[in-house]
């Protein structure tokens, strides 16, 4: 083999290098902004939640939930939310769990989770076992059974 072979080849294999990394990079960044995109969405309704429970002294109902996502900023990246304002009582505590979706990723960089709403309008990230443990706790018997 002589040298323009070898450049070419050597040429070839760092072109086809960069453009795997680059398109690892990309779906990986989209998988990010869809997760960035879902939390925003769940911020806003907390606000609007929260908002509600000024005016009317309780949680929304889930039909108020459901007539209002669509005006969510991002809300197209929530997926299936479960609302849980049903297991809500004047008892709960901020830490309780109103509102919660699953993300699933094909991400090197990404693991799958959930974004959820505190009843005080926390929004946070969990990993599965996290979310598994504490959504347990807060769990009635009546509850688990509808499930």
């Amino acid at each position: 083999m002589n040298r323009r072979q070898k450049a070419i080849i050597i040429k070839l294999i760092t072109i086809t290098s960069i453009t795997a990394v680059t398109v690892i990079a990309m779906i990986n960044f989209k998988d990010y902004v869809n997760r960035s995109e879902a939390g925003r969405a769940m911020e806003h309704l907390g606000k609007l939640v929260l908002q509600y429970r000024k005016e009317h002294g309780g949680v929304p109902p889930e039909s108020y939930v459901d007539n209002i996502r669509e005006d969510l900023e991002g809300h197209v990246r929530l997926g299936k939310l479960q609302y849980r304002a049903l297991w809500i009582v004047p008892e709960s505590g901020p830490n309780e769990i109103l509102a919660y979706t699953e993300k699933k990723y094909r991400s090197f960089f990404l693991n799958d989770g959930f974004i959820v709403l505190r009843l005080d309008g926390r929004v946070e990230w969990m990993n599965k076992p996290d979310f598994d443990k504490i959504l347990a706790e807060q769990q009635t018997p009546m509850e688990k059974a509808q499930e």
